[in-house]
């Protein structure tokens, strides 16, 4: 679950679109930025709907790059027995190479190999279709539209499976510490190891 580089082919070569967990203040403070440039500039959504105090808890945000620059972006963040995605924007420049379908599949991978088994979106309901077609969510039956910062909404949800070696209880204790989506890569703590309990008590 490293950085992921995309190698399909499109208008943009090869290697030069990136996606990752937004690990660093500079990661962060990119994400806010791009959704204040979509939500804020181009949706007129209010500032403080936008940031909703949510940005800071329990929450991961991907980053897709291109050619090393943030080209958009996607809040994932997690609950007891389902993960939720949400605030996905792309500059309206990249909305032609599927940057957004790239985002969301990341994220169901990322949420799957954390062991989560659903995971939930609100759609604005004039891109349900969008979310169906490039990650699998769908709209949940029985579920009733609903309205928030003057869109319609439809719940979409997508059923996962967590791949062999998912992330639970009984993993590795040092692949539990190391960054999120890096479990597989040694860690600064992996490299402390080599000096033993030198501080035992």
């Amino acid at each position: 679950m490293n950085a992921h580089v995309d190698p399909r082919p499109g208008r943009l070569a090869a290697g030069q679109i990136v996606v990752e967990v937004a690990r660093g203040l500079d990661d962060i403070m990119a994400a806010i930025a791009l959704r204040g440039a979509i939500y804020v500039g181009e949706q007129d959504c209010p500032l403080e709907e936008e940031y909703d105090g949510n940005d800071f808890s329990a929450s991961t945000h991907l980053i897709v790059r291109v050619d090393g620059a943030a080209a958009g972006t996607l809040r994932i963040r997690w609950f007891a027995d389902f993960a939720k995605v949400e605030r996905a924007a792309v500059l309206p420049r990249f909305r032609a190479h599927a940057l957004g379908a790239r985002l969301l599949q990341y994220a169901c991978d990322l949420a799957a190999r954390r062991g989560y088994r659903r995971i939930l979106g609100h759609a604005q309901a004039r891109l349900v279709d969008f979310w169906e077609r490039n990650a699998g969510l769908t709209a949940r039956p029985g579920r009733p539209s609903f309205v928030f910062s003057d869109h319609e909404y439809v719940e979409v949800e997508r059923r996962l499976t967590p791949p062999p070696g998912a992330l639970s209880i009984d993993a590795d204790p040092l692949m539990l510490l190391r960054p999120d989506g890096a479990w597989d890569q040694p860690g600064v703590l992996d490299q402390s190891v080599a000096r033993g309990a030198t501080n035992p008590h």
